[in-house]
């Protein structure tokens, strides 16, 4: 009885292997060959042919192009750019005020004459003489004026403000240029990386491609294969796109001409020794633009106030004139004669009631003063906050670039072994996806973050006033 059910199993395995032989060599006819895209629509990564970004670091040395690194960038920005040229005009524009301003503190030389003939002559009339012609000069020489003493006073001080507003405008072009110079720098490393990220995904379509003819995978690794490359390609495409705009601010805030073009250039190892900042530094007030801007308009108001204050005392100044005078009562004869005279003397100008003007001015200005003390107070207090905000940014971003860092690392190599596993048929392909998605991710965000560092570095750096031109 048992030597027959051993001899009936068998007789059913062969059957079921007979079953399956043949269904495995229909499904196999039945493939449908017209679905698979030939060899030659499959992108080589081999091959150079990705779409290029313009202007790259990675251009090649015989390039047209001039080459900027980013103290150039700065150097030409202070030599060029428009609105530092403006403000250095407007301190020539005060030197030239403050010599108007204290002029007066220079003798006046005035020459006038008059002309005169009498058509008729009173019998009452001092004149003797039908013609007469007086020139004269006239000199006067301030002693002392409350107002030529607060422009002697308050040049200096206009001087300084306006080297002041030069000095900020240079802070401003610094930093801008540093930032738009790191920006251009970030999406030329996504390019980079995306152009690797494009390369792997097209050799990566090339192994699903030759597995599915193979008959190893089915036709969904193939177009999942498919549609990974085509994103990285538009978002290659678009990197690429947004390279121009930022070239372009890059110019405009340097001052360069549109029609001038130029690559950036810069070291990968000063790059990252850059990120670093002493943050152990103290806060100085003094060091901040806008706190020395503060103080020089505390300056300006205390030079009014005191302006004010002398406005109660007389003016004094003194003058000399000369006259040579004609007379004659022939004209043809009128300057055989002439009678010279001269004086010298001093005006004495005694303000003794002025409606209470000067009395209300000095009490306004003195109440500005102390507007001016309320605004330095509350700067003080947004500088602080302006400061402890560009150290927490800075730290925080220096805290996770070192994190993101490794996970560029770890992604790489998870990348690497699951590609692996895949092609050993241990892993889906799914799998692959979802590790090229991480490497991707990592990349992009370790550049976003290097940029945020060194963006903040500057913030801190702008914060603290220690940004030097």
């Amino acid at each position: 009885m048992l030597k027959k059910t051993n001899i009936a199993c068998r007789f059913l395995l062969f059957l079921l292997a007979l079953f399956l032989g043949n269904t495995w060599s229909i499904s196999a006819q039945n493939v449908n060959l017209n679905s698979i895209p030939p060899a030659g629509n499959i992108p080589d990564s081999l091959k150079s042919a990705l779409l290029q970004p313009i202007n790259t670091i990675d251009s090649a040395k015989n390039s047209p192009y001039q080459y900027f690194t980013l103290q150039q960038c700065v150097a030409y920005a202070l030599q060029h750019q428009p609105l530092l040229n403006e403000a250095l005009l407007n301190t020539d524009i005060t030197k030239a005020n403050n010599a108007i301003a204290t002029s007066g503190w220079l003798p006046q030389v005035n020459v006038s004459g008059s002309l005169t003939h009498y058509n008729q002559l009173s019998t009452y009339s001092t004149a003797r003489t039908a013609n007469s012609f007086v020139p004269g000069l006239a000199v006067t020489q301030a002693i002392f004026s409350p107002s030529l003493l607060y422009a002697y006073r308050s040049s200096p001080i206009y001087l300084q403000q306006a080297k002041l507003v030069t000095d900020s405008t240079k802070i401003f072009l610094v930093s801008q240029v540093s930032k738009l110079f790191y920006n251009v720098l970030l999406n030329l490393e996504q390019i980079n990386v995306l152009k690797e990220d494009t390369a792997r995904l097209a050799k990566n379509l090339r192994d699903a491609y030759h597995q599915y003819v193979g008959g190893i995978v089915d036709e969904t690794d193939y177009e999942e294969a498919q549609i990974t490359l085509n994103n990285s390609i538009a978002q290659l495409h678009q990197a690429t796109q947004n390279i121009l705009p930022q070239y372009a601010g890059l110019k405009r805030i340097m001052g360069l001409p549109p029609e001038k073009q130029f690559n950036v250039k810069f070291d990968t190892l000063q790059l990252m020794q850059a990120i670093h900042i002493d943050t152990n530094q103290q806060l100085q007030f003094e060091n901040r633009i806008e706190f020395q801007q503060s103080k020089i308009a505390k300056q300006l108001q205390e030079q009014q106030v005191k302006y004010y204050q002398r406005s109660f005392i007389p003016t004094v100044s003194a003058f000399y004139n000369y006259n040579l005078a004609y007379q004659n009562n022939v004209f043809p004869q009128l300057f055989s004669t002439s009678y010279p005279s001269s004086y010298f003397g001093l005006t004495l100008n005694v303000p003794v009631f002025t409606g209470f003007s000067r009395v209300r001015n000095l009490q306004k200005a003195r109440l500005e003063e102390q507007v001016i003390d309320y605004k330095i107070t509350d700067l003080k207090s947004i500088i602080n906050t302006d400061y402890n905000s560009a150290l927490a940014n800075y730290k925080s971003n220096l805290f996770s670039l070192k994190l993101l860092q490794k996970n560029v690392g770890l992604a790489k190599r998870t990348y690497f072994v699951v590609t692996l596993q895949y092609k050993q048929g241990v892993v889906p392909y799914l799998n692959v996806i979802t590790a090229e998605s991480n490497l991707i991710n990592a990349q992009i965000n370790y550049l976003n973050t290097l940029f945020q560092v060194l963006s903040s570095k500057i913030d801190l750096q702008r914060a603290m006033g220690s940004i030097t031109y």
